[in-house]
């Protein structure tokens, strides 16, 4: 599998190690790009790693698959592209950044400013059939992410580590508590998240780690236009 990425990310992920997975996972892509229809467009499949370096990794959000609906997934976490409604769960983490800092709601899920300021958007699947939520599970996905999630774990600058629901909150064996934060929650879409989501202020908490860090604070604003 050829990774389109021109940064630190490229090595960690062209370890040795992935090789097999890789092999199946091209197979796999290969036949489904094309006879379905799947998310996001290959070009964007890594677009959360160009957009944030490994060295600048200062928080990871960790989401489970890409949206499954038409011309949402880029491939952030969570993200949808400029002009495309804002998904139910986005609506929730917007509601809880109000009620947490208040942040203004704006009318667009593009997160690409929060990726510039260092906070990994990563899925732990990074792609998906249209209509077919985690239809591309267990395909080798999970091995590569596993993989990353390791790798920053091993990092030595501390980073804070977002889980919301409980396959995110089951990648915790693989982070280093005794030098990384780790936040959970359950997950902010409308089946769960009034059962520990909302009021659980993941974007202070997280700011108030990253100066205790002595690192600065991500500015969760998002801008109104992109």
């Amino acid at each position: 599998m050829k990774i389109p990425i021109e940064n630190d990310w490229l090595p960690i992920l062209n370890q040795p190690n992935l090789d097999a997975t890789y092999q199946k996972l091209t197979l796999f892509l290969t036949n489904e790009y094309q006879n379905k229809t799947i998310y996001p467009e290959k070009e964007q499949i890594w677009q959360a790693f160009e957009w944030t370096p490994y060295r600048d990794v200062r928080v990871v959000i960790l989401g489970q698959d890409p949206y499954h609906g038409p011309n949402q997934a880029h491939g952030l976490s969570f993200s949808v592209k400029p002009g495309i409604k804002t998904p139910p769960s986005l609506v929730n983490i917007y509601k809880e950044l109000e009620t947490d800092l208040g942040c203004d709601r704006v009318n667009h899920g593009y997160l690409k400013s929060w990726a510039e300021q260092g906070v990994l958007l990563l899925n732990t699947v990074l792609t998906v059939r249209k209509g077919e939520a985690h239809s591309h599970r267990k395909k080798g996905w999970e091995e590569v992410t596993d993989h990353v999630i390791k790798e920053l774990s091993n990092r030595e600058e501390p980073i804070v580590f977002i889980l919301w629901g409980n396959p995110s909150i089951d990648k915790r064996n693989l982070i280093n508590e005794e030098k990384h934060v780790v936040l959970t929650s359950s997950h902010p879409s409308p089946l769960s998240a009034y059962r520990g989501f909302f009021g659980s202020k993941p974007f202070s908490s997280t700011n108030v780690a990253l100066e205790k860090l002595n690192q600065a604070p991500i500015n969760w604003q998002l801008p109104e236009k992109v």
